[in-house]
């Protein structure tokens, strides 16, 4: 392996390990003689971590880290909240609003019932670590889950569902596209107006059907989510 290649990668390590989001490196003279190699051997390592999204150069004042994404791989079994626990991480989640609304005509066709039809509509906000992260709303075809389903209020859902009603969920289909944020969005999100979030949308079927019983619409802050698509 290349030197600059190795000093890349004990100098990821130490990121991970010792530093949070705004601290500053030492100095390249320092780690040039820590590693025992001239400055521009570790100028190379650092753009090793700058071309990765670990590091950022500021003029005149050093080598910072910013913040990470935590990763969200994409797939049938994925859960959020289970997600970030195993990455260390404090995910949680409370109800916003609920309640009974109507059908439109979309998510009629994708339940499978005629528009106007009475169904679930539940919005959470997630957060990592206590950042706001996403906004979702999830609406739920059968209103005969409504009597336990109200006294939701934090946590996961499909946990909630498979503890209460003996209901379980698997991802059928996801669509992610970049949009603007909305002005609920900035304020929920404490999101700056001119920040792109990433807008899922997503089906899920009772688990060993195809039957579509959950349908939710999140935003999401693309600088704290990173979407793993695993093949």
């Amino acid at each position: 392996m290349r030197v600059y290649l190795n000093i890349a990668k004990h100098l990821e390590e130490d990121v991970r390990r010792y530093f949070q989001a705004g601290d500053y490196l030492p100095s390249e003279s320092e780690l040039a003689k820590r590693f025992n190699v001239n400055r521009h051997t570790v100028r190379r390592a650092i753009d090793e971590l700058v071309f990765n999204g670990m590091i950022e150069r500021q003029q005149g004042r050093g080598n910072m880290v910013v913040s990470q994404p935590f990763e969200y791989p994409l797939h049938a079994g994925a859960h959020f909240t289970d997600n970030l626990l195993e990455q260390g991480s404090l995910p949680t989640s409370r109800v916003i609003e609920r309640g009974l609304t109507r059908a439109n005509d979309k998510v009629a066709a994708l339940f499978g019932v005629l528009p106007e039809s009475s169904i679930i509509k539940l919005t959470t906000l997630r957060k990592i670590d206590g950042v706001p992260a996403s906004v979702i709303d999830h609406y739920l075809s059968d209103v005969n889950w409504w009597p336990a389903v109200k006294h939701f209020e934090v946590g996961s859902l499909h946990h909630y569902l498979r503890d209460k009603l003996d209901v379980q969920l698997t991802r059928r289909s996801t669509r992610l596209r970049a949009v603007m944020p909305t002005k609920t969005d900035c304020r929920l999100l404490q999101l700056p107006s001119k920040t792109p979030v990433m807008a899922f949308k997503t089906t899920n079927v009772l688990k060993g059907t195809d039957r579509i019983v959950e349908f939710s619409s999140s935003h999401t802050r693309s600088d704290l989510v990173e979407i793993v698509l695993e093949h």
